[in-house]
């Protein structure tokens, strides 16, 4: 998938736990991690903008696009 999700690099750059965030987020661990993996198949806006206002960033440094291309040529 062309979607790269960053929420580990964030979550570092924070300090915060992923258990920290959970709870910060209303998120279960496993939802969670489910998505700081990359193997989430979508996001709720609602769960993106409570992401966004616990880490203090912005959508774009959670989640890039990354074209095919790219991500080929870079193997």
């Amino acid at each position: 998938m062309p979607i790269i999700v960053n929420l580990d690099v964030m979550m570092a750059k924070r300090k915060i736990s992923l258990n920290e965030l959970s709870q910060r987020v209303d998120l279960t661990l496993s939802n969670l991690s489910i998505l700081k993996t990359g193997k989430a198949r979508a996001i709720r806006f609602s769960t993106l903008d409570a992401i966004c206002k616990a880490l203090d960033c912005q959508p774009g440094d959670i989640l890039e696009y990354v074209s095919d291309e790219k991500r080929t040529t870079s193997r």
